[in-house]
Parts: structure tokens; C-alpha cells; sequence
């Protein structure tokens, strides 16, 4: 229950017929009870490799700690895969397609997908606490986005499963094969569903890894695989390093590599693979912008810049994380968003009241605290609202730069973190110059009243995805993918199939 404390307001308040009001006012923040998700993720103490539609130990006899960012406490031991256990889950693999999966029907591949989707639902609270135990999001995010999202991504291509027909018309469409995929740690579960779902749905067979600070919830799907009933070696799941992230995606099986993470590594991967028969499709970084027009719905502005990049920790690829403001609005609008953060609750992720719960690691931790130094010594004005940190756990609190150039390490380089970096503009022309001005090209915001300019826009804007008025909506229907150092290739909708198949 919130608690009432008895304040001076800081101007007088009053009732639409002029009535002074009550002088008992509502605290800077409500103080909420504890609100912990009690939820039973059902951890193991060791997660092994799952390999040939068993978990199998690794070959070396390696495990490493899982650790909850939010308490530094270890959760779990996860295998630690080389390059010999990598070469057994190719070998799995392809046995699966040339002998089931390769061969099985559309509408009968259909129902395996259909049930890993409604296993996932029936486990939705379990999945939801052990996705924030292991990478430090807020439980409500995993709740309500992350796992739900996961689920219609494998309804979807269910769906799509017995209609393969009709994705390519006037040609045929065949598997690929064997298909390599390495995601990273920011959505382990979604990013999961994303690669998986297409690639299964086309007749394809999979060796995936997940990022080595967030392998539980990849491992914890391999026992829905299994109570699916999915014919041994479709999906096989190693866990490790970056030796074995290299070793699935230089594998001479695959017929096709799917990586999301980083555009340095994601540059290794191509230089490495160039010269090969290997299809590729590459989500890599951002550096999204957020652009607000002085017609825009102001109120519903500041929520969709909060949704865009602290809701997530910035934890996302295409976080709005520059904020590019018109200047008749730039003061007002600068003065609405501080004091929207100022209600923000950072803390303990499986608390339902928390906004902003952990950064995923202490490294990831110290490059958030190193761009911000950067920032302020590069002179952008800094605002941090004060707010009480957890003593153990990776915590950084919201933070807002303004006085920001396109010069400034903040607004050029990704931060992952609850960081935002606010620039102002004068015309359409120069926001789409600003806009643009990056190497990446994933995503962005326009918030106006015009359709004309919200349609301009969207030519404009060298980005992958533009959201309109709203922002981080996503849907399995509707393709995701960059352009520039964002990557290429498309995830979701008609176009995500079509980079998992060949046409004969």
C-alpha cells in the first residue's frame, strides 16, 4: 500500500472550481510494499549440452558459473562446449534432416511447433523468473513482452509451416539444410524464438548458441523440445565462449549462419566466412534515434522515449538512446522527461514495482560507467536522479545527457545501458541529417501529429524500422533487421522465412 506523507506542495493545487486542496500530498515516490514474483523457475545446479535430443555432458569436462546479475550469486553451472562437442551437434543435425525433419511434411513439422508454443505458455511465470534471474531484467518485462513474444513467434511459423507455398510466389521453396545461429544476451529468450521459429518452420535443422552470460532459458527450452516430442538432433544447443560461438558459425556443415551481437563481431564473421558458399543474415548494433516534433502528443512522447530506453536497461539494439528534440519544445520537453525518471524505481528485477532492474554484467557495467565518464568530460551536461542503488548486483541509474553533439563518444558509440543522450534540431531536414548521421541504421521514432511527416520520414530515415507515434512495438508478422552497420537479412514475417530457404 502506498504510504501518504504529509508535504507542502511545491505550488498551490487546486479544484477545477478553485478550491484550494488538501495540503497531504503523495510523497517524490510512493513506498510499495515488496512485490516479489514467487514463481518456481526450477533451476537446475548443472545444465549440460543438448545434443542429439539429449543433454549430453561436455566432452572437455568444463562448466562455467552462471551468475545473477542482480545479486552476483551464482544460479547455475553450464557446460562449457569445444570444438569437438560442436562437431557432434553438426553431426546430430544433419542426420535429423537427411533422415526426419528434412523430409517430414509442412503440416506435420507444424504441429511440433505448435506444441513447443503452448508448452512455452503453460510455463510462462516459471520462464518469465529464470529469464530475469539469469540476465537481470525486470520481471515484469520478462512477464509481459519477452516470453509472451516468444510464444507467437513460434505460433506464427506454425502457421506458416503448411502454407510454404505461398511465401515465394511462382517458385519453389526448399530447406537450406543445417543452419548455424549464435545469439546474444540481451533478449536470450526472444532472440531464441526469432532464430528457431523461421528455421524450423522451412525444414531446416539447428545448431544455436546462446550468449555464455545468459545460456539458462535456451537450456530450459530443450526440456519443452523434448516434451514436444522433436525428433532427435533438429535443435541442438552448445554453450560457451567465444571459441565456440566461432566454431558453430565457421562449422563447413552449415549451410547457413545466423548471428545477433555486436558489428565487430559480427565483421569477424563475415571476413571469416568470406569466400564461402555459406548464406548469411547479420542483426548487429544501433544507435536508434528518437525524434520529437513540437505537434507531437507531448505526454505520450516522454512515456514512448522512457518505453525506449530505460524500461530495458537500453538493453536493446534498437533503443531509442539519442533523443533529438525540436527546439521550440526542447526546454519543456527536456524538463517533463527528468522529472518522469525521477519515479523511476531501480533495484531487485523480481520486484514487480521495479522499472530498471539489473545491468547484465559487471563487464557490460563498467563500459556503461566508462561512455558516461567519456560524456561528461567531452562536456555534455549530465543528470542522474538520486535514488538508492542495491549494495550488491550490477545497478546503474537512469541518466540523461544534454548539450550533446554528434561529436561526442555518447552519441556515436553503443552504450547498452540506461543512458540518453539529448540532441535539438530546427528543421525536418536537419533531424534526418542528425538522424542518419551514424554508422548503423536498425531503428527509429518520429512522434508528430502529421501523417504527411510521419510519411516523409520513413523514406527518409535510413533505418530498418521506423515506429510512428510509439516505439519497441514488435510483432512476429512484421519483419526486423538494419541496414548499413545494423546488419541484413530480415527476422520475422514472410521476409524472415525467405532467409532460411532456397529457391528451386
Amino acid at each position: 500500500m502506498p504510504t501518504l506523507t504529509e508535504k507542502k506542495p511545491q505550488r498551490p493545487a487546486t479544484r477545477a472550481h478553485g478550491r484550494p486542496l488538501p495540503e497531504l500530498i503523495f510523497g517524490d515516490l510512493w513506498e510499495f510494499d515488496p512485490a516479489p514474483e514467487t514463481a518456481d523457475p526450477k533451476l537446475k545446479a548443472r545444465y549440460d549440452l543438448f545434443i542429439g535430443g539429449k543433454f549430453v555432458a561436455p566432452s572437455g569436462g568444463k562448466y562455467f558459473d552462471a551468475i545473477n546479475p542482480a545479486n552476483e550469486q551464482k544460479i547455475a553451472e553450464i557446460a562449457q562446449a569445444n570444438a569437438a562437442d560442436v562437431d557432434a551437434a553438426y553431426a546430430a543435425a544433419k542426420k535429423a534432416f537427411d533422415t526426419t525433419w528434412g523430409k517430414m511434411p509442412g503440416r506435420e513439422r507444424a504441429k511440433y511447433i505448435f506444441r513447443i508454443a503452448r508448452l512455452l505458455q503453460d510455463r510462462a511465470r516459471e520462464f518469465a523468473v529464470a529469464e530475469t534471474m539469469d540476465g537481470g531484467k525486470p520481471i515484469k518485462e520478462a512477464r509481459d513482452f519477452d516470453v509472451p513474444m516468444a510464444a507467437a513467434h513460434f505460433f506464427y511459423h506454425a502457421g506458416w509451416a503448411d502454407k510454404l507455398d505461398y511465401v515465394a510466389p511462382g517458385r519453389n521453396v526448399a530447406p537450406l539444410g543445417v543452419v548455424g545461429q549464435v545469439i546474444p544476451w540481451n533478449f536470450p529468450l526472444l532472440m531464441l524464438a526469432w532464430k528457431l521459429a523461421p528455421a524450423l518452420a522451412m525444414g531446416n535443422c539447428i545448431v544455436i548458441k546462446p550468449a555464455e552470460t545468459t545460456s539458462i532459458t535456451a537450456l530450459k527450452l530443450a526440456e519443452i523440445f523434448q516434451d514436444a516430442g522433436l525428433p532427435a538432433g533438429v535443435i541442438n544447443i552448445v554453450t560457451g565462449f567465444g571459441d565456440t560461438g566461432a566454431a558453430v558459425m565457421g562449422h563447413p556443415t552449415a549451410a547457413k549462419v545466423a548471428f545477433t551481437g555486436s558489428t565487430e563481431v559480427g565483421k569477424i564473421i563475415m571476413r571469416s566466412l568470406a569466400g564461402t558458399d555459406k548464406k548469411m543474415t547479420m542483426e548487429l548494433g544501433g544507435k536508434a534515434a528518437n525524434i520529437v516534433f513540437d505537434d507531437a502528443p507531448i505526454d505520450q512522447a516522454v512515456e514512448g522515449v522512457v518505453n525506449g530506453i530505460f524500461f530495458n536497461q537500453g538493453h536493446v539494439c534498437c533503443a531509442g538512446s539519442r533523443l533529438l528534440v525540436h527546439e521550440p519544445i526542447a526546454a519543456m520537453f527536456l524538463a517533463k522527461l527528468k522529472t518522469r525518471i525521477r519515479t523511476l524505481r531501480v533495484g531487485d528485477p523480481l520486484d514487480k514495482n521495479t522499472d530498471i532492474g539489473a545491468i547484465n554484467s559487471r563487464e557490460q557495467l563498467k563500459r556503461i560507467e566508462t561512455l558516461v565518464a567519456a560524456g561528461v568530460k567531452e562536456g555534455a551536461e549530465i543528470f542522474q536522479p538520486s535514488c538508492k542503488l542495491p549494495t550488491k548486483g550490477y545497478y546503474y541509474r537512469p541518466t540523461i545527457f544534454s548539450g550533446v553533439s554528434m561529436s561526442h563518444r555518447i552519441a556515436r558509440e553503443e552504450i547498452f545501458g540506461p543512458v540518453l543522450s539529448v540532441l535539438t534540431f530546427r528543421t525536418l531536414d536537419e533531424a534526418v541529417e542528425k538522424a542518419n548521421n551514424t554508422a548503423y541504421g536498425l531503428s527509429a521514432g518520429v512522434w508528430t501529429d502529421k501523417g504527411s511527416r510521419i510519411l516523409k520520414m520513413s523514406t527518409e530515415l535510413k533505418a530498418g524500422v521506423v515506429w510512428a507515434n510509439t516505439y519497441n512495438k514488435f510483432d512476429p508478422t512484421s519483419p526486423f533487421g538494419g541496414y548499413k552497420e545494423s546488419g541484413f537479412g530480415r527476422e520475422g514475417g514472410r521476409q524472415g522465412l525467405l532467409d532460411y530457404c532456397k529457391l528451386v
